[in-house]
């Protein structure tokens, strides 16, 4: 496994962990900040920086980033909902965005699976 490839591994397991506390029994928005922050840091610091092997990685990286602000934009919108079925919509859409995130980064890891299932 290339370099690369383990950064994006390292990248899904921190998505995972987020997913983890979204889908958890008690909503804790501080520790969800906390993980979402840790999240951004490490792909600005760990992935941003790699050259990418091929223009597909290149746009998955792009891909990646786009989600990523999109999911700060809709944690700041779940942390405005005030009824429960706002909370449950917002906490949809982030679940939605974690499982998109999760879909580039194994299309990089595993680009050769990826590319038979289609």
């Amino acid at each position: 496994m290339s370099l690369n490839c383990d950064k994006y591994q390292e990248l899904a397991t921190f998505i995972d962990e987020l997913r983890t506390h979204i889908t958890a029994d008690k909503l804790n928005t501080n520790q969800l900040r906390l993980n979402f922050t840790h999240l951004q840091t490490f792909f600005l610091q760990q992935i941003i920086p790699l050259v990418d092997e091929n223009s597909q990685q290149l746009s998955y990286k792009t891909e990646i980033s786009k989600q990523l602000r999109l999911l700060e934009v809709d944690m700041m919108f779940l942390k405005g909902a005030r009824h429960s079925t706002t909370l449950q919509a917002r906490l949809n859409n982030i679940e939605e965005r974690i499982d998109t995130l999760i879909r580039y980064c194994q299309a990089i890891i595993q680009p050769t699976k990826s590319q038979e299932s289609k």
